[in-house]
């Protein structure tokens, strides 16, 4: 079973202030850090961007944008630009603005994936972008696309989601699983 891994770094990060892929912490840009979470869990990687950031990742890295014709249609369109970009089974997917997250964590939430979609909950907050998502999805998340849907839970839904308490994964579910919005959060980590 091939897995791929989908990096989301696209978003306009209007809170953050600029863009939160190449923000730091402890040393490392939040899409390193990203990379290091999912990098030895997948065969190959794909990082989805705004067309403005491509040339600011590394050469080595496999960089695309968004696929015509939803240039800037959220996070669905980033995923299903991943897909486009590379086949396989299943998908892990992270968005760069989780950066606390770890391998351990994300391999345990692989290990709880059976099909369809995965994704994390934690105290009654859902994290739709960290996930796993089986290939059979994608025809459904294109059409979804296609008729104007850009709700990633609905979607996902749609799909029969299964949530995982991120307190089953980890012990610091909290922090694992925080999305840094603002700057500020950095301070109090």
């Amino acid at each position: 079973m091939k897995t791929a891994g989908i990096l989301l770094a696209g978003g306009l990060s209007r809170r953050f202030g600029s863009p939160k892929a190449f923000a730091s912490w402890q040393g490392r840009q939040f899409y390193e850090r990203s990379i290091d979470a999912i990098g030895q869990l997948c065969e190959e990687l794909v990082i989805v961007t705004r067309q403005e950031l491509v040339d600011r990742f590394p050469k080595e890295l496999h960089v695309v944008t968004d696929i015509e014709p939803f240039v800037g249609d959220g996070p669905l369109a980033g995923i299903l630009s991943g897909m486009e970009a590379i086949e396989a089974d299943r998908y892990i997917v992270l968005p760069c603005d989780m950066p606390f997250t770890t391998e351990e964590v994300m391999r345990e939430l692989i290990r709880r994936h059976h099909g369809g979609v995965t994704a994390v909950e934690v105290d009654g907050k859902r994290h739709p972008l960290c996930s796993i998502w089986d290939a059979s999805v994608k025809k459904g998340l294109r059409n979804a696309l296609e008729n104007g849907q850009r709700r990633v839970m609905i979607v996902q839904e749609n799909h029969g989601v299964r949530w995982i308490d991120g307190h089953e994964l980890t012990k610091n579910a909290r922090i694992s699983f925080e999305n840094v919005n603002t700057p500020d959060i950095l301070e109090r980590s």
